[in-house]
């Protein structure tokens, strides 16, 4: 009976176990999780484990697993071409000139601005176009106000300008300025308040008055190359500028100084006006230095004229019948003074004079033009004071083309006025010496005067 009992027991217990196991939770497993470290791929591991009680019992256990797959990937690559970069030149360039007037004075600086253009051409610029306008006399003055207002409104490239007085064009060059347009000024290097210029393109007004006032004296009785004083030899192409001229009259001696003599007459330009009293003031620098110099009456004020000119010098030939000289401040007023001369039979020529207190009279001049040299090649005007005038027009288109394509100028550009006369005048004219334009340099954007 107690047999029967443990056995009962026996098998309740085991019965027990076996309810337990069936109900209770499987044993856990420890999977291990590897790293992703590129795009993942899942896989699907089976995992068998077995379970023990008295008959086995096979359980399926789903896991997930990231596998890191290498996997070769073909990329298109895309090349866009680099753009080439634009030219610094654009294709057309138009550069917009004002004179004073349509004189030979000024019709010469606009030849020599066109004739840089079309060398611009020749060297492989597109185009290269010249706008000029002039007013129609040289106290126009509102003239070339308008005119520089339209240029303005027309938006050139660049302009050039030769002022018909500074203190009329400022406000015109203030519209510029506001429009970004680059000015260049020729005839002045003094540089005008209250604006911008990119480049002056000329001389020193009062340093041109000193070169003709020490031509003059020259003339009359001094050191140099013109007259009976003492004689200074020079190479041909020698600049007789004023460093030339102020070194060779430090050596001058008080006997040459008094030897100096002459009754002189003066032409002025515009009366007040900028260009005539910086003229004025370097002519009287000198010439009252030497007080055998004689200057009869007041300046005749011939507004930069030649008609005005011959009028002035009329006045002077029949007021003073023993004149020796006229000194005209400009070449058109200069022209004017040689006909006035002539026309009386008064004209001295060069190599026959000075003789004192005679009614000869002898022509002294500023500006150069080929006409002008002509005259004094022949003699009929003694000297005359060189301002540049294609020097204003060959570097003032370059200097523009320049800016356009992106280089810089000089700011003071000086052309060094010197003494023509005689012996020299054929160096000026017709073939003035000019240097060439490296347009290759410029083209890329290079400044070659810099």
């Amino acid at each position: 009976m107690k047999g029967k009992s443990l056995t009962l027991v026996s098998l309740l217990l085991v019965a027990a176990m076996l309810l337990l196991a069936a109900c209770g939770p499987a044993t856990p497993q420890v999977i291990e999780k590897e790293v992703v470290v590129e795009k993942p791929v899942v896989e699907t591991v089976v995992v068998e484990k077995e379970v023990v009680v008295e008959k086995p019992v096979v359980e399926t256990v789903v896991v997930e697993k990231e596998v890191v797959v290498e996997k070769e990937v073909q990329v298109e690559v895309v090349v866009t071409p680099t753009p080439a970069p634009e030219a610094p030149c654009p294709d057309r360039i138009t550069i917009c000139w004002t004179p004073p007037d349509i004189t030979g004075v000024f019709r010469t600086a606009t030849d020599y601005w066109e004739l840089s253009a079309a060398d611009a051409m020749t060297h492989g610029f597109k185009l290269v176009s010249l706008v000029s306008q002039a007013p129609t006399s040289h106290i126009a003055f509102g003239d070339q106000v308008g005119i520089i207002e339209d240029f303005v409104a027309r938006e050139c490239d660049v302009i050039g300008i030769s002022p018909i007085e500074v203190e009329v064009v400022i406000p015109a060059i203030q519209k510029a300025n506001e429009a970004g347009i680059p000015v260049i000024i020729v005839n002045l290097l003094e540089p005008i308040a209250g604006v911008e210029v990119a480049s002056y393109i000329g001389f020193d007004n009062t340093e041109a008055g000193r070169i003709s006032g020490f031509a003059l004296v020259d003339y009359f009785g001094g050191p140099g190359v013109l007259g009976t004083g003492r004689e200074v030899e020079v190479e041909l192409g020698t600049y007789l500028d004023l460093a030339w001229w102020e070194e060779l009259y430090e050596t001058v001696t008080d006997e040459e100084r008094a030897a100096v003599e002459g009754k002189v007459a003066i032409i002025e330009g515009i009366a007040g006006g900028f260009f005539s009293t910086a003229r004025l003031n370097g002519f009287h620098s000198i010439v009252d230095e030497f007080p055998g110099i004689e200057i009869v009456e007041e300046p005749c004020a011939a507004d930069w004229n030649r008609e005005k000119g011959i009028g002035c010098a009329e006045d002077f030939l029949t007021a003073h019948t023993d004149l020796d000289g006229i000194w005209a401040a400009s070449n058109e007023m200069g022209l004017g003074a040689m006909l006035a001369s002539e026309g009386a039979d008064r004209l001295e020529l060069a190599g026959e004079g000075p003789v004192l207190g005679d009614d000869k009279v002898a022509i002294f001049t500023n500006d150069v033009t080929p006409e002008s040299a002509d005259r004094v090649a022949e003699g009929k005007m003694i000297a005359e004071t060189h301002h540049g005038f294609p020097e204003w027009g060959w570097y003032g288109t370059e200097f523009g083309v320049t800016m356009v394509c992106g280089g810089d100028v000089p700011e003071i550009f000086d052309i060094r006025p010197r003494t023509m006369y005689q012996e020299n005048a054929r160096l000026f004219y017709p073939q003035p010496a000019l240097e060439p334009i490296d347009w290759e340099t410029i083209k890329e954007g290079g400044s070659p005067r810099k």
